[in-house]
């Protein structure tokens, strides 16, 4: 059934969102809508999705009124960004543009590798829609909008202060000026909860305070209604500012795609859409900007800083035949490149599309939340109105208990409970993907955190997957024969030979004749001599006697003219982090277990170099996958992390897979998880976000709760204001988020 990604503006409530996206679960022509208030994005399962929009959107006003659902736009988003994230201060935007990037003395750069001349008006993509007067409308609008706001806080707030000097002197004054001020603050409000009323939301946030202000009027107390209309008003504009910066946050730190590029033609260059150039396209990358699209160098060298897509620190080096990757910084150099990849494939887009899709697959937590919200706000309102009526019918003191009732009311929007969760998630993937580790989902995280044993495979996991030389007995004149005879193989183990040999210097012959043998080798005819290079099957074979061979690894075994004269080991090459990472994974209490197809032998030379303790050896796809239920069944949850199309059926089977970038796109598309550095140590470092994640979800699951029940204790027991009520409510809700965008921040 077709799936189509909207995109959602206008919805100012987590716990609206929720209500919407339930709503058009229930519509009969719906398959599955997921709304990610975290991206502002709805993702619609039906069989005519764009038929639907206009039917949703009058649903979803119900609950939201100014909600609209738009066509969700391929183009970069409207904001210049600096190669480190910064907003680029651009020409033509009121400031001189401060980038880094300056190629030439009068330019500047935004991030995206957009440069323009000083006081030049600025060309990016949002100046250059096709309508450009409907997206300035919209952001004029927005700031008006935010403009009216302020307004309405600072003269409603002087109105407040106002009827407060009044009071005591002028009790009819203090009444109408403090009317006036509700007016100003809390008409929006009331008005938009009788709107609801009618349409049958009955608790929703600007009903309940409506409820509980006019209430407060009623039983006298006016300026304390107005007050905790203002200060809902102030908590309501900060948590809303607060929730942007953080979206506006994680977002800068993923989306890394550019608006425009540089395209060479002939001797000069101009600027165009990112999304127009076409593969085979020559692009200019100036010092300073951002590698546009995944291509190949064509001329100019530099340094690349890979650490915004891989999260390695160090700069790489590039130059003519060199391939880059979206997003990295262009160092030191200008360069020129051949674009092999287009927007829509480049590693950026692929990098930001595997965030939304993984913000959009909500963790079980979430979904309890979002369900305990349900019943959370009902059973306060029953709570507030017997709060309000028993303990009155037997004390008589009516006015005390119903203004307790009232803050009971503030405080039941569940609001700082529904956000908190998926925007600590979205925080703990954005946090992943700046370290080049992309989670596929809350859920993946969610398991991550629980898993007790990380199974590794050999081959590309542990080792780099390239084989090299590593010893050879019988001397610099082996290496050359036996080099001389591979040069002609395709072969991986005849490929690292002849490398090896090359950067020795050695010079290679060409044999007089040459035959491959599949399975055991080469045998060639070298300056009229036969030479036979390959495993010991071969010579054995040909009758030729060899020694025992201690050292593990590949073997290849060489004679000449019918007389053994020595081997060369080759064997794959550790990455530099494997032994930290399995040090690392045994300090907090996880096991590490090989799984491989090698032999005996290489594995558990591989293992004892690196620290793992356990290694089940020889294993087909299948043998790996019946291991691995049995170490689950015997240890609990486990992760597997592999990198070949063989280690599909695996990383599918495991409470989490997690596949290493420069794996196979098969064994990438069954992971849950990609380390896009294909290091060991991303390992851990992705155990530690997911932990961190979940405690931080938790943290602030039980600081919304226990705020809100402590103030209810102290509203029951005369020490609580609908003052403190609002913090329970809009204050709360602002730390969460305060308490979520941490986990960008976190050093380890």
């Amino acid at each position: 059934m077709p799936k189509k990604v909207y995109t959602i503006e206008n919805l100012d409530c987590a716990n609206c969102a929720a209500k919407i996206e339930s709503k058009f679960n229930s519509h009969p022509q719906v398959e599955e809508a997921v709304i990610t208030f975290a991206t502002k994005q709805l993702r619609l399962t039906a069989e005519s999705p764009d038929e639907l929009i206009g039917e949703l959107t009058q649903i979803a006003r119900t609950i939201e009124p100014e909600v609209e659902i738009r066509e969700r736009s391929d183009r970069p988003s409207a904001e210049s960004r600096h190669p480190h994230g910064e907003s680029c201060e651009v020409a033509g935007h009121g400031a001189q543009c401060g980038c880094a990037g300056h190629a030439e003395e009068g330019q500047g750069g935004c991030g995206c590798g957009h440069h323009h001349d000083h006081g030049e008006g600025c060309s990016c993509s949002h100046h250059r829609e096709e309508h450009p007067e409907d997206s300035h409308q919209d952001s004029h609008d927005h700031h008006q909008a935010k403009d009216r706001e302020v307004l309405e806080l600072a003269l409603g707030g002087g109105l407040f202060l106002l009827g407060l000097l009044l009071r005591q002197s002028l009790g009819w004054a203090a009444f109408l000026v403090s009317l006036a001020a509700y007016v100003v603050l809390g008409r929006e409000v009331v008005v938009t909860a009788l709107k609801n009323l009618v349409r049958g939301h009955v608790f929703d946030e600007n009903f309940l305070m409506s409820l509980a202000t006019i209430g407060a009027f009623c039983i006298g107390e006016y300026p304390e209604a107005v007050g905790v209309m203002l200060f809902y008003r102030v908590g309501e504009f900060f948590e809303h500012k607060a929730v942007e910066r953080s979206r506006s946050q994680i977002m800068e730190a993923v989306d890394l795609r550019p608006e425009v590029v540089h395209l060479v033609e002939g001797q000069t260059t101009r600027e165009i859409p990112a999304q127009q150039a076409q593969v085979g396209d020559l692009l200019l990358v100036r010092p300073g900007d951002r590698i546009p699209l995944d291509g190949q160098v064509v001329s100019g060298t530099s340094r690349v800083d890979t650490a915004p897509i891989t999260g390695e620190p160090v700069p790489v080096g590039v130059g003519p035949g060199s391939s880059v990757i979206s997003g990295c910084v262009n160092t030191q150099g200008q360069l020129t490149m051949r674009v092999e990849k287009p927007l829509s494939e480049s590693m950026v887009t692929r990098i930001l599309d595997s965030v939304e899709n993984a913000a959009a697959s909500k963790p079980q937590m979430d979904r309890f939340i979002t369900r305990f919200a349900r019943i959370y706000t009902p059973v306060v309102v029953l709570g507030a109105l017997a709060t309000a009526i028993v303990p009155s019918l037997v004390t008589g003191n009516w006015s005390y208990w119903v203004y307790t009732a009232l803050t009971f009311l503030v405080m039941s929007c569940p609001c700082a409970l529904v956000l908190s969760v998926p925007l600590a998630f979205f925080a703990g993937i954005g946090a992943g993907s700046k370290k080049g580790i992309l989670f596929k989902g809350g859920q993946s995280m969610e398991a991550l955190a629980k898993v007790k044993t990380v199974i590794v495979d050999k081959t590309g996991t542990i080792t780099k997957g390239n084989f090299q030389v590593q010893q050879v007995v019988g001397g610099e004149e082996l290496l050359r024969i036996c080099a001389s005879c591979e040069q002609q193989s395709t072969h991986p183990i005849a490929a690292s030979i002849v490398a090896e040999a090359k950067e020795q210097k050695l010079e290679l012959l060409t044999p007089e004749s040459l035959e491959e043998l599949p399975g055991m080798g080469i045998r060639a005819v070298l300056d009229g001599e036969e030479i036979l290079c390959g495993n010991a099957k071969m010579l054995k074979e040909a009758g030729i006697p060899i020694p025992q061979i201690p050292r593990a690894g590949t073997h290849v075994l060489v004679a000449v003219a019918g007389q053994y004269r020595g081997y060369l080991v080759i064997d794959d090459t550790l990455k530099p982090g494997a032994e930290p990472a399995v040090r690392r994974l045994r300090e907090t209490g996880v096991e590490t277990v090989m799984l491989t197809g090698d032999t005996e032998k290489s594995a558990r030379a591989v293992a004892g170099a690196v620290g793992i303790r356990q290694v089940y050896s020889g294993l087909l796809p299948q043998q790996k996958l019946e291991r691995l239920q049995r170490i689950r069944t015997e240890r609990g949850a486990v992760m597997f992390v592999g990198d070949g199309i063989n280690d599909a059926p695996v990383l599918a089977g495991a409470d989490v897979g997690a596949a290493m970038g420069s794996g196979a796109d098969a064994a990438i598309e069954a992971a849950d998880l990609v380390f896009m550095t294909s290091d060991v140590e991303a390992i851990p470092q992705a155990m530690e976000i997911a932990r961190a994640t979940g405690k931080i979800a938790w943290q602030n699951v039980v600081f919304a709760l226990a705020i809100k029940l402590g103030v209810m204790y102290l509203g029951l027991t005369g020490f609580a204001s609908m003052w403190l009520a609002v913090f329970a409510d809009s204050g709360v809700a602002m730390l969460c988020v305060l308490n979520s965008i941490r986990l960008l921040y976190k050093k380890k």
